[in-house]
């Protein structure tokens, strides 16, 4: 989903089973930084917006560390692909699959999301 910069009192949610979480205002997505944000069941979720607008949610916890850290990693793209980074170790997670970019055993939850 693109959204327009302008687009302000709209709120982050993400699909949970058979309904949506409201999580947080879109404006405290800030592109190119993540927000965590704690689920009903105690996970957690990292939210990404891309600096065309483009919004993220992938499971916060780092598969290789354990910690819930991914929200803090450095996102970028590799062959067009956008990913962020593990602060711990530096593993890349693609953003829309969740496949990690260097070992191809290993993927993390993704999860549907969306401005409303």
């Amino acid at each position: 989903m693109t959204l327009a910069p302008e687009t302000t009192d709209l709120k982050i949610q993400v699909r949970l089973a058979d309904d949506w979480l409201t999580i947080c205002d879109l404006t405290r997505l800030l592109p190119g930084r993540g927000v965590a944000a704690l689920l009903p069941d105690g996970g957690q979720v990292a939210l990404f917006r891309d600096r065309a607008g483009q919004l993220y949610a992938i499971d916060n916890r780092d598969p290789f560390g354990g910690a819930a850290v991914l929200s803090r990693g450095l996102t970028g793209s590799h062959q067009g692909r956008p990913f962020v980074a593990s602060p711990l170790l530096k593993q890349r997670f693609d953003l829309e699959t969740g496949q990690c970019l260097d070992d191809e055993s290993v993927q993390i939850t993704t999860y549907e999301v969306r401005a409303a």
